[in-house]
Formats: structure tokens, sequence, C-alpha cells
């Protein structure tokens, strides 16, 4: 038994008008300095006080949120007592607003303890609400959240069903004031999401459209976005991408290019759709070397030439890599600007992350330790994978 699980998706033009319409008395908003300093929280302020709302503000989300950022705007939100939250921002913020909703309700439990498998019990408070400002980690419309547990140095992959937003505000207005290089990270990790997605192990029937059309969206339009941020049509879509991705990797779960990018990102401090885009081609080559992968679907989707499996997922994995060269994503890890030196001396630290992030037992071919190992060294050279 398994569950398809999705917010109201409110989306297109001027979505966020929609606010209006949602009723309520007293909306807390947590979001980011940067997005807060530009008047983000303003403009979604100002639509809830035309409905009578009354809001406050927790600006203070960091990138890779904190354990103690989230326990200190849960205390916030207890002393404000809203009955709505509205997560806005990137992956950061919304996954704080999903873990400060767990602790503003039970404030007994630790945040590193959210799991799918022991019931909270949410929702005799608040709700929430989320707006993304990027079109990238789909965490508008998924019950995972990421946070930084600052004391071990690592990230931790926690989250549980009832997490996930009651509505999703999906204004691709709202992204276009993103710069080329995050509109390009930011959509590394969309299509990430999409190709984990639809060749995990907890692949489904639901999930799989969701993930090839999320797939050929990125194709399309991240290039143009990236190109050109005013480029409405292709904000539009990518925002789409990026929802459409987050519902199908999100009832599915992502894989092994994950695993690894959330353990470089938490040891060199690499954006996370940087770190699992980068990976994507390496992951794909290692998992077809083991004779057990469905890239065949995603290359007949993406209009790719390839007569069986292993050249499909060769001919996927250089799509990837012709994607991000075009977009000026970096190919290795050695052009992050990170030396041969310093890497071989995190290489036991990545890979303890690696193997402890939940991601990896998603991946249709599991590495053991020397393979972990092997697959980081080759993704710092460039070196496609032969094993």
């Amino acid at each position: 038994m398994w569950f398809f699980n999705s917010p109201e998706i409110v989306y297109g033009a001027d979505a966020l008008d929609y606010l209006e319409q949602i009723i309520g008395r007293r909306a807390f908003i947590v979001t980011d300095p940067t997005l807060h300093a530009l008047g983000f929280t303003e403009q979604v302020a100002e639509r809830l006080r035309r409905a009578g709302w009354e809001t406050a503000a927790f600006p203070e989300v960091e990138p890779e949120p904190s354990l103690e950022t989230v326990r200190r705007g849960a205390d916030r939100m207890r002393a404000f007592a809203p009955d709505w939250i509205v997560g806005l921002g990137g992956g950061s913020a919304l996954d704080a607003a999903k873990a400060m909703w767990v602790l503003y309700e039970h404030p007994e439990l630790d945040p590193a303890a959210i799991n799918p498998l022991e019931r909270i019990g949410l929702g005799a408070k608040a709700r929430l609400l989320t707006i993304p400002t990027t079109a990238g980690t789909g965490a508008e419309v998924t019950w995972a959240l990421v946070l930084t547990d600052t004391a071990e140095g690592r990230k931790l992959a926690l989250g549980s069903r009832e997490t996930l937003a009651t509505v999703a505000v999906v204004d691709p207005a709202l992204t276009a004031a993103l710069p080329p290089r995050l509109t390009a990270d930011t959509g590394m990790d969309v299509l990430t999401h999409a190709v984990e997605g639809y060749t995990n192990n907890l692949h489904n029937d639901f999930c799989d459209g969701l993930c090839l059309k999320a797939s050929q969206l990125v194709f399309d339009y991240l290039p143009r976005a990236v190109a050109d941020g005013s480029d409405a049509a292709a904000r539009e879509k990518m925002a789409n991408a990026a929802t459409i991705a987050g519902l199908g990797f999100g009832n599915a779960m992502a894989a092994l290019a994950h695993a690894l990018g959330h353990s470089l990102g938490a040891v060199f401090h690499v954006p996370h759709g940087r770190a699992v885009g980068l990976y994507l081609p390496y992951t794909i080559e290692f998992v077809a070397n083991g004779g057990v992968s469905r890239y065949a679907d995603l290359a007949h989707f993406l209009r790719l030439l390839h007569t069986d499996e292993p050249t499909a997922a060769a001919a996927l994995a250089a799509a990837v890599r012709g994607l991000a060269r075009q977009i000026g994503q970096p190919a290795s890890v050695a052009e992050l600007g990170i030396s041969e030196a310093d890497h071989e001396a995190a290489l036991e630290k990545l890979c303890d992350f690696a193997e402890m992030d939940t991601q990896v037992v998603m991946a249709p071919r599991i590495p053991d330790r020397d393979e972990l190992a092997q697959l980081y060294r080759y993704a710092y050279r460039g070196q496609s994978v032969d094993f």
C-alpha cells in the first residue's frame, strides 16, 4: 500500500491574488532575509491584509536551515498564534516552515525525529500554505524537508505526510527576478527530481507521467529561462516543471544523486541544485552499468537516439551534461573550485554522510563503500563511470 499526496495547487499568471480568497485570521510568513528585503514578504502580506488578516513575519531562514533556526522560528510562531503558516521562498524557507509548523503544534518534539512512520497530529492549530519563489525544489508540494544539524555538520532528510501543505500557490512572476546562476541551479534540481523519481525503486504509475513531463519541460525551457530571465513563457513552464517534478518524486522518492549531493553540500557548502545536478549523469551511468535501469523510457520521451537500455543511459547522461554546459553549470567537482587534496581529505566523511542518507537505498543499484568512493573520485575528475 502506498499514497499519492498533493496540496490544492493554484498556478499560473496572477496566482498570488488567490491569497485574497483564503479564509483565515492570522498568517505567520516564514521567509529569508533577501526575499524580505526585496519586498516579497510585503507582496504576500498586502494581499492577506486586504482580506482582513493580521500578519507577522520570520525573515531569518538561512540557506540549508538549521535546527536552531527552526526552534527559534517556532518560538516566535507560538507567541503570534497563527491559524495559517505561509512558507515563502525556495526550498530552505519552505522546509523551515514545515518544521516550524511541527514545533508550533508540538513543542515537545525534536525536529530531527520527524519521520513518516510516526503520527504527529498536525492541523489542530494551523494549516500550511506554500509559495515558491524558485523553480527548483518542488518543496511546495512535497512533505519531505531537509534541515542541517550544525553540531554534527550534516544534513537531515526528514518528513511526514502530515507536513504536506494545504495549498500551494505557484505564480511564475515570483521567479522573474532570479539571476541566471540560481535559475540554472534550481533547474538542474528539477531535472534530477524528475529523472530519479522515474527510475528509483519506488517508481509507480501515478508518478511516472509527471516525471516524464517535467523532464521534457526542463530540456525545452531551462536554457531559455537562464538566457533571458524576462522570458515569461519559459518562467511559467519551469515553475510548472518544478511543481510537477515535486509531485512526481515526492510521491516516489529521489535516489543516489541526492544522497551524493546532500553529502557534498553538507561538507563543502555547495548549493543543493548544483550538487545533485552535477552528480546526476554519473549516477545514471553507475546504475545502468549494473543492468537495472529504466532509462530507455526517458530517452524515448526526450527523443534521444538509442537502441537499447545501455545506449539510452549513455544518451541521457550525455544530454544532461550537454544541458549543464549550455547553462554554465559545472560538469565536475573540480570545476567547483574544490582542491583535489581537500576532496580526498573529506572523502571518508562524504561517504559516511551518503551512506546515512535516506535516498541512497532508493537507487536501483546501491553502491558499496568502495563504489561510493569511486563515484566521488570519478565525479571529481569529470570521468564517465565505467564500473
